[in-house]
């Protein structure tokens, strides 16, 4: 059976993106990595993908004069790599129901909280403030509603009583991996 084709989006270092590359490296996983592509030149990310002989590519929202037409280049890069399944993976835009649409089942994130908790951003510092005893990482289905979509795993690690968001966020991310 051919192995679905999977896009990874990203906005920086791609720490997130080279565990997904990892994965797929056994023979029987059921999907490939075969496209990296960053929001934003010249970040990490894109180096440490083509050292692991993925392609890349580089929509640069700035260079767009909205988001409308900032996806359809984006959707454009995707089609011509023919791929079936996109994986935000640190991708720090916000996208509109027109791409979403597009993807429907088949677009996925990784956020750093136990979702429904701590939507957005600032996860670990407000996870901390409010007290919370557990604190995690979910990969979820991207709906229209940020952080909204049908939950597919969660992992969680302990908030400690002397954690900072940097120590909590190092955790964290030892679980999105």
């Amino acid at each position: 059976m051919p192995r679905k084709r999977v896009a990874i989006l990203i906005s920086g270092r791609g720490s997130n993106m080279s565990a997904l590359i990892d994965a797929p490296k056994e023979r029987s996983y059921p999907a490939a990595v075969v496209l990296v592509v960053s929001n934003r030149p010249d970040e990490a990310g894109i180096e440490t993908a083509q050292n692991d002989g993925i392609e890349t590519a580089v929509v640069d929202h700035k260079k767009f004069k909205d988001r409308e037409s900032f996806e359809q280049e984006l959707q454009k890069v995707l089609e011509a790599h023919r791929i079936e399944i996109v994986c935000l993976a640190g991708f720090m835009r916000l996208l509109t129901p027109w791409i979403i649409s597009r993807w429907d089942g088949r677009m996925i994130n990784i956020h750093h909280a136990l979702l429904p908790a701590f939507k957005g951003l600032d996860t670990h510092e407000r996870a901390i403030a409010a007290g919370v005893k557990e604190h995690g990482a979910t990969v979820h289905h991207v709906v229209p509603e940020m952080d909204s979509g049908p939950i597919i795993i969660q992992a969680s690690v302990p908030v400690m009583k002397d954690d900072t968001p940097d120590a909590l966020a190092k955790r964290v991310l030892a679980v999105e991996h």
